[in-house]
């Protein structure tokens, strides 16, 4: 089990979708269908949704938290949100969500390394208060 630092708070349980790079939600995430948009991404294709998503960090664009905002709104984003380098707009995107009324994901902040025993489709279930650990067989 790992304790992360909690930006939003949550409980998710989901398969874990390692991202090999950084990312931009604004035009590298289509807000339609939660998949990786960005055709020079190493992941490009690969759907976010309902994932327990480990990004080494978000890139730039302010508008990452509309983004964000589209994919929970639309029921394709990934069920928690786990960064390497905490990003507050990406987190503010989950913010306004639950504002709005939608269900909030929790997001968090790890060292990529302190999941790197996590393989790449277990089952990882998060904790509100900041834990991460596997959920099921292959833990």
């Amino acid at each position: 089990m790992v304790t992360a630092r909690v930006l939003v708070a949550g409980e998710a349980e989901g398969p874990l979708l390692r991202l090999r790079a950084p990312i931009s939600f604004w035009g590298g995430v289509d807000p339609a269908s939660g998949c990786v948009a960005d055709p020079r991404h190493p992941d490009y294709g690969r759907s976010l949704a309902g994932s327990v998503l480990l990004v080494p960090e978000a890139v730039g664009s302010s508008s990452s938290s509309a983004i964000m905002l589209e994919l929970l709104r639309g029921d394709v984003a990934p069920a928690a949100v786990i960064m390497g380098r905490a990003d507050a707009i990406l987190a503010l995107g989950v913010v306004v969500a639950r504002e709005l009324g939608y269900a909030p994901i929790p997001v968090l902040e790890a060292s990529v390394e302190s999941l790197a025993e996590l393989t790449e489709g277990t089952r990882v279930r998060v904790g509100v208060e900041g834990w991460v650990e596997a959920a099921g067989p292959g833990a």
